[in-house]
Protein backbone atom coordinates (compact mmCIF):
# COMPACT_ATOMS: atom_id res chain seq x y z
CA UNK A 1 0.00 0.00 0.00
CA UNK A 2 1.07 3.56 -0.95
CA UNK A 3 2.16 5.98 1.86
CA UNK A 4 -0.76 8.68 2.31
CA UNK A 5 -3.59 5.95 1.26
CA UNK A 6 -6.00 3.90 3.38
CA UNK A 7 -6.70 1.97 -0.16
CA UNK A 8 -10.38 0.62 1.54
CA UNK A 9 -11.45 3.57 2.89
CA UNK A 10 -10.55 5.58 -0.15
CA UNK A 11 -11.80 2.91 -2.87
CA UNK A 12 -15.16 2.53 -1.29
CA UNK A 13 -15.34 6.92 -0.93
CA UNK A 14 -14.36 6.85 -5.08
CA UNK A 15 -17.11 4.60 -5.86
CA UNK A 16 -19.91 6.61 -3.77
CA UNK A 17 -18.62 10.15 -4.79
CA UNK A 18 -17.13 9.88 -8.77
CA UNK A 19 -19.85 8.85 -11.40
CA UNK A 20 -18.84 5.81 -13.60
CA UNK A 21 -15.07 4.92 -11.72
CA UNK A 22 -15.38 1.22 -10.31
CA UNK A 23 -13.00 -0.70 -8.14
CA UNK A 24 -10.54 -2.46 -7.59
CA UNK A 25 -8.00 0.86 -7.40
CA UNK A 26 -4.41 0.97 -8.15
CA UNK A 27 -2.92 3.91 -6.55
CA UNK A 28 1.08 5.49 -7.35
CA UNK A 29 2.83 8.20 -6.50
CA UNK A 30 3.40 11.13 -8.71
CA UNK A 31 6.69 11.87 -8.10
CA UNK A 32 8.14 15.63 -8.23
CA UNK A 33 5.64 16.92 -5.63
CA UNK A 34 7.16 19.07 -3.32
CA UNK A 35 4.45 20.39 -1.07
CA UNK A 36 1.43 17.90 -1.37
CA UNK A 37 0.99 14.44 -2.10
CA UNK A 38 -0.23 13.52 -5.65
CA UNK A 39 -0.99 10.36 -6.22
CA UNK A 40 -2.16 8.74 -10.10
CA UNK A 41 -5.29 6.68 -9.32
CA UNK A 42 -6.68 3.98 -11.81
CA UNK A 43 -9.65 2.18 -12.14
CA UNK A 44 -10.77 -1.39 -13.03
CA UNK A 45 -11.77 -0.35 -16.54
CA UNK A 46 -8.16 1.28 -16.73
CA UNK A 47 -10.10 5.14 -16.35
CA UNK A 48 -7.27 7.40 -14.78
CA UNK A 49 -7.27 10.01 -12.00
CA UNK A 50 -5.66 12.57 -10.09
CA UNK A 51 -6.03 12.40 -6.06
CA UNK A 52 -4.30 15.15 -3.84
CA UNK A 53 -3.84 15.38 -0.07
CA UNK A 54 -1.50 16.73 2.03
CA UNK A 55 1.89 15.67 3.15
CA UNK A 56 1.79 12.98 6.50
CA UNK A 57 2.65 14.18 9.69
CA UNK A 58 2.99 17.60 11.15
CA UNK A 59 2.75 20.61 8.66
CA UNK A 60 2.49 24.04 8.47
CA UNK A 61 -1.02 25.74 9.74
CA UNK A 62 -1.56 27.94 6.93
CA UNK A 63 -0.30 25.52 4.00
CA UNK A 64 -2.26 22.49 2.63
CA UNK A 65 -5.54 23.56 2.34
CA UNK A 66 -7.45 20.99 0.39
CA UNK A 67 -10.74 22.66 0.21
CA UNK A 68 -9.64 25.98 -0.69
CA UNK A 69 -7.43 24.50 -3.70
CA UNK A 70 -10.54 22.36 -4.73
CA UNK A 71 -12.41 25.62 -4.84
CA UNK A 72 -9.39 27.21 -7.43
CA UNK A 73 -9.51 24.81 -9.52
CA UNK A 74 -13.07 24.78 -9.86
CA UNK A 75 -13.46 28.40 -10.24
CA UNK A 76 -10.73 28.68 -12.26
CA UNK A 77 -11.88 26.03 -14.78
CA UNK A 78 -15.18 28.46 -15.51
CA UNK A 79 -12.53 30.38 -17.16
CA UNK A 80 -10.80 30.18 -20.52
CA UNK A 81 -7.74 28.93 -18.47
CA UNK A 82 -6.99 25.33 -18.88
CA UNK A 83 -7.24 23.27 -15.55
CA UNK A 84 -8.06 19.59 -14.65
CA UNK A 85 -11.38 19.32 -14.13
CA UNK A 86 -12.18 19.09 -10.29
CA UNK A 87 -14.40 15.97 -9.51
CA UNK A 88 -15.28 15.56 -5.71
CA UNK A 89 -13.59 17.05 -2.40
CA UNK A 90 -13.59 14.73 0.72
CA UNK A 91 -12.83 16.90 4.01
CA UNK A 92 -13.90 13.53 6.19
CA UNK A 93 -10.50 12.90 7.95
CA UNK A 94 -11.65 9.90 8.69
CA UNK A 95 -11.19 8.12 5.12
CA UNK A 96 -7.92 8.49 4.58
CA UNK A 97 -6.11 10.66 7.63
CA UNK A 98 -6.29 14.23 5.82
CA UNK A 99 -8.70 16.03 3.69
CA UNK A 100 -7.94 15.43 -0.19
CA UNK A 101 -9.59 16.12 -3.29
CA UNK A 102 -9.94 14.32 -7.34
CA UNK A 103 -9.22 15.38 -10.67
CA UNK A 104 -9.43 14.16 -13.83
CA UNK A 105 -6.34 12.67 -15.60
CA UNK A 106 -5.55 15.48 -18.09
CA UNK A 107 -3.12 13.62 -20.60
CA UNK A 108 0.08 15.79 -21.14
CA UNK A 109 4.08 16.70 -20.87
CA UNK A 110 5.67 17.77 -18.05
CA UNK A 111 9.00 19.10 -18.47
CA UNK A 112 10.62 18.87 -14.87
CA UNK A 113 13.58 20.88 -13.09
CA UNK A 114 16.11 19.33 -14.90
CA UNK A 115 17.26 18.15 -18.44
CA UNK A 116 16.03 19.54 -21.52
CA UNK A 117 12.69 20.05 -23.57
CA UNK A 118 14.60 19.89 -27.01
CA UNK A 119 13.93 16.08 -26.97
CA UNK A 120 10.32 16.79 -27.14
CA UNK A 121 9.55 19.92 -28.72
CA UNK A 122 11.37 21.58 -31.68
CA UNK A 123 11.90 24.74 -32.18
CA UNK A 124 8.80 25.85 -33.81
CA UNK A 125 6.77 23.85 -30.74
CA UNK A 126 8.84 24.99 -28.41
CA UNK A 127 7.98 28.81 -29.26
CA UNK A 128 4.23 27.82 -29.34
CA UNK A 129 4.67 26.42 -25.93
CA UNK A 130 6.09 29.50 -24.42
CA UNK A 131 4.06 31.84 -26.24
CA UNK A 132 0.55 30.11 -25.36
CA UNK A 133 2.43 29.83 -21.71
CA UNK A 134 2.62 33.94 -21.56
CA UNK A 135 -1.27 33.95 -23.20
CA UNK A 136 -2.67 31.34 -20.31
CA UNK A 137 -0.85 33.58 -17.62
CA UNK A 138 -2.05 36.74 -19.20
CA UNK A 139 -5.17 35.54 -19.20
CA UNK A 140 -5.60 34.50 -15.76
CA UNK A 141 -4.25 37.86 -14.18
CA UNK A 142 -6.94 39.47 -15.92
CA UNK A 143 -9.91 36.98 -14.95
CA UNK A 144 -13.15 38.70 -13.43
CA UNK A 145 -12.63 37.06 -9.50
CA UNK A 146 -15.76 38.09 -8.99
CA UNK A 147 -17.65 36.74 -11.57
CA UNK A 148 -16.16 33.85 -11.37
CA UNK A 149 -16.47 33.54 -7.03
CA UNK A 150 -13.41 34.15 -6.17
CA UNK A 151 -13.43 37.45 -4.93
CA UNK A 152 -13.60 36.81 -1.58
CA UNK A 153 -10.36 34.30 -1.55
CA UNK A 154 -8.04 36.49 -0.30
CA UNK A 155 -7.24 39.96 0.85
CA UNK A 156 -6.57 42.23 -2.83
CA UNK A 157 -4.46 45.17 -1.15
CA UNK A 158 -0.57 44.74 -0.54
CA UNK A 159 -0.04 41.35 -1.78
CA UNK A 160 3.98 42.21 -1.26
CA UNK A 161 3.66 43.07 2.25
CA UNK A 162 1.04 40.15 2.71
CA UNK A 163 3.24 37.57 1.18
CA UNK A 164 6.80 39.14 3.09
CA UNK A 165 5.09 38.79 6.54
CA UNK A 166 4.05 35.26 5.50
CA UNK A 167 6.74 33.95 3.98
CA UNK A 168 9.26 35.12 7.05
CA UNK A 169 6.82 33.92 9.53
CA UNK A 170 7.35 30.82 7.54
CA UNK A 171 10.90 31.02 7.51
CA UNK A 172 11.23 31.23 11.00
CA UNK A 173 9.31 27.90 11.58
CA UNK A 174 10.92 26.00 8.66
CA UNK A 175 14.98 26.95 8.75
CA UNK A 176 16.80 24.44 9.42
CA UNK A 177 20.11 26.98 10.01
CA UNK A 178 21.07 30.55 10.26
CA UNK A 179 21.19 32.06 6.83
CA UNK A 180 22.13 35.98 7.21
CA UNK A 181 21.37 36.56 3.10
CA UNK A 182 17.63 35.77 3.92
CA UNK A 183 17.71 38.59 6.64
CA UNK A 184 19.59 41.02 4.65
CA UNK A 185 17.48 40.51 1.75
CA UNK A 186 13.79 40.50 3.57
CA UNK A 187 15.47 43.80 4.84
CA UNK A 188 15.93 45.20 1.03
CA UNK A 189 13.05 43.86 0.07
CA UNK A 190 10.76 45.87 2.73
CA UNK A 191 12.23 49.04 2.57
CA UNK A 192 11.94 48.97 -1.56
CA UNK A 193 8.72 47.56 -2.01
CA UNK A 194 6.63 49.15 -5.31
CA UNK A 195 3.08 50.30 -5.10
CA UNK A 196 0.97 47.49 -6.33
CA UNK A 197 -0.07 48.81 -10.21
CA UNK A 198 -2.28 45.48 -10.62
CA UNK A 199 -4.67 43.20 -8.94
CA UNK A 200 -6.08 39.45 -10.04
CA UNK A 201 -5.27 36.03 -9.43
CA UNK A 202 -1.65 35.11 -8.57
CA UNK A 203 -1.11 31.52 -9.34
CA UNK A 204 2.06 31.81 -7.33
CA UNK A 205 3.86 29.03 -8.80
CA UNK A 206 3.60 29.12 -12.70
CA UNK A 207 6.69 27.51 -14.73
CA UNK A 208 6.97 24.74 -16.81
CA UNK A 209 6.92 22.20 -14.21
CA UNK A 210 3.98 23.27 -13.23
CA UNK A 211 1.98 22.70 -16.42
CA UNK A 212 0.92 19.94 -18.49
CA UNK A 213 2.03 20.41 -22.50
CA UNK A 214 0.02 19.25 -25.27
CA UNK A 215 2.46 17.93 -28.40
CA UNK A 216 1.76 20.38 -30.89
CA UNK A 217 2.75 23.10 -28.30
CA UNK A 218 -0.21 24.51 -25.92
CA UNK A 219 -0.94 24.42 -21.90
CA UNK A 220 -3.20 21.61 -21.58
CA UNK A 221 -3.68 22.58 -18.17
CA UNK A 222 -2.25 24.37 -15.17
CA UNK A 223 -1.18 22.44 -12.16
CA UNK A 224 -0.71 23.27 -8.80
CA UNK A 225 -2.28 25.70 -7.08
CA UNK A 226 -1.99 25.47 -3.33
CA UNK A 227 -0.34 28.92 -3.30
CA UNK A 228 -2.65 30.88 -5.46
CA UNK A 229 -3.89 34.03 -3.66
CA UNK A 230 -5.38 37.16 -4.90
CA UNK A 231 -3.12 40.32 -5.52
CA UNK A 232 -0.40 41.64 -7.27
CA UNK A 233 0.25 39.85 -10.69
CA UNK A 234 3.54 40.95 -11.99
CA UNK A 235 4.57 38.78 -8.68
CA UNK A 236 4.22 35.95 -11.47
CA UNK A 237 6.27 38.04 -14.28
CA UNK A 238 8.87 38.07 -11.62
CA UNK A 239 8.67 34.25 -11.18
CA UNK A 240 8.22 33.15 -14.54
CA UNK A 241 11.44 35.07 -16.09
CA UNK A 242 12.85 33.54 -13.27
CA UNK A 243 12.38 30.03 -14.67
CA UNK A 244 12.31 31.28 -17.94
CA UNK A 245 13.61 28.46 -20.53
CA UNK A 246 15.18 31.40 -22.79
CA UNK A 247 18.05 29.17 -24.90
CA UNK A 248 21.39 30.34 -23.69
CA UNK A 249 20.32 31.69 -20.77
CA UNK A 250 21.26 30.51 -17.08
CA UNK A 251 18.50 30.17 -14.45
CA UNK A 252 19.25 29.96 -11.31
CA UNK A 253 15.78 27.16 -10.43
CA UNK A 254 15.32 25.74 -14.00
CA UNK A 255 17.58 23.87 -15.92
CA UNK A 256 14.95 23.11 -18.99
CA UNK A 257 15.99 24.70 -22.54
CA UNK A 258 13.43 24.98 -25.52
CA UNK A 259 14.79 25.65 -28.49
CA UNK A 260 12.73 28.55 -30.11
CA UNK A 261 11.66 29.95 -26.70
CA UNK A 262 11.14 33.96 -26.72
CA UNK A 263 13.53 35.99 -25.53
CA UNK A 264 12.75 37.89 -22.54
CA UNK A 265 12.09 41.04 -23.90
CA UNK A 266 9.72 39.37 -26.01
CA UNK A 267 7.97 37.52 -23.15
CA UNK A 268 7.25 41.37 -21.92
CA UNK A 269 5.89 42.44 -25.24
CA UNK A 270 3.50 39.67 -25.84
CA UNK A 271 2.41 39.91 -22.01
CA UNK A 272 1.60 43.83 -22.42
CA UNK A 273 -0.03 43.29 -25.89
CA UNK A 274 -2.13 41.05 -24.23
CA UNK A 275 -3.26 42.61 -20.72
CA UNK A 276 -3.00 46.14 -21.95
CA UNK A 277 -0.38 46.41 -18.42
CA UNK A 278 3.26 47.51 -18.53
CA UNK A 279 5.16 45.65 -16.60
CA UNK A 280 7.72 47.74 -14.29
CA UNK A 281 9.88 47.01 -11.45
CA UNK A 282 9.97 43.88 -12.46
CA UNK A 283 13.88 43.04 -11.52
CA UNK A 284 12.20 43.91 -7.54
CA UNK A 285 9.80 41.12 -8.29
CA UNK A 286 12.40 38.36 -9.50
CA UNK A 287 14.68 39.50 -6.54
CA UNK A 288 11.59 39.27 -4.02
CA UNK A 289 10.59 36.06 -5.88
CA UNK A 290 14.07 34.47 -5.33
CA UNK A 291 13.48 35.25 -1.38
CA UNK A 292 10.21 33.81 -1.30
CA UNK A 293 11.45 30.14 -2.84
CA UNK A 294 14.30 30.43 -0.81
CA UNK A 295 11.39 29.87 1.92
CA UNK A 296 9.61 27.86 0.25
CA UNK A 297 12.20 25.47 -0.80
CA UNK A 298 13.83 25.67 3.33
CA UNK A 299 10.18 24.20 4.25
CA UNK A 300 9.77 21.39 1.57
CA UNK A 301 13.65 20.34 2.84
CA UNK A 302 12.35 20.33 6.63
CA UNK A 303 9.65 18.15 5.39
CA UNK A 304 11.60 15.70 3.47
CA UNK A 305 14.33 15.83 6.72
CA UNK A 306 11.06 14.90 8.94
CA UNK A 307 10.16 12.28 6.12
CA UNK A 308 6.46 13.22 5.50
CA UNK A 309 6.44 13.70 2.04
CA UNK A 310 5.13 9.78 1.29
CA UNK A 311 8.27 7.17 -0.55
CA UNK A 312 10.24 10.05 -2.49
CA UNK A 313 14.04 9.71 -2.54
CA UNK A 314 15.73 13.22 -2.67
CA UNK A 315 19.41 14.38 -1.67
CA UNK A 316 18.88 16.29 1.05
CA UNK A 317 22.35 17.89 0.09
CA UNK A 318 20.66 19.30 -3.02
CA UNK A 319 17.88 21.27 -1.11
CA UNK A 320 20.31 23.10 1.13
CA UNK A 321 22.50 24.16 -1.60
CA UNK A 322 19.71 25.25 -3.52
CA UNK A 323 18.01 27.73 -0.50
CA UNK A 324 21.55 28.97 0.04
CA UNK A 325 21.84 29.77 -3.87
CA UNK A 326 18.19 31.18 -3.79
CA UNK A 327 18.53 33.88 -0.86
CA UNK A 328 22.52 34.78 -1.94
CA UNK A 329 20.80 35.53 -5.67
CA UNK A 330 17.77 37.55 -4.26
CA UNK A 331 20.27 39.25 -1.86
CA UNK A 332 22.67 40.14 -5.16
CA UNK A 333 19.56 41.16 -6.91
CA UNK A 334 18.00 43.23 -4.24
CA UNK A 335 20.99 45.52 -3.94
CA UNK A 336 21.45 45.99 -7.87
CA UNK A 337 18.04 47.29 -7.13
CA UNK A 338 18.60 49.61 -4.05
CA UNK A 339 21.41 50.89 -6.16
Amino acid sequence: MPDGIDIEEVSAWLESEITGVKGPFTFSLIAGGRSNLTFRVTDAGGRHLVLRRPPMGAVLATAHDMAREYRIISAVGASTVPVPPALALCTEVDVNGAPFYVMDFVDGVVLGDAGSGEDKFDAAAGRRTMEHMIEVIADLHTVDVDAIGLGDLAKKEDYLGRQLKRWRGQWEKSKQRELPSMESSYDLLVDMKPQQRYTGIVHGDYRLGNVLLAPEGRVAAVLDWELCTLGDTLADIGYLLNNWPEAGAGSPTLSVVLAGCPSKEEFLAIYTERTGREVRDIEYYQAFQLWRLASICEGVYARFRQKVMGDQKVDLGVFEAQVTYLADASLELARRVAG
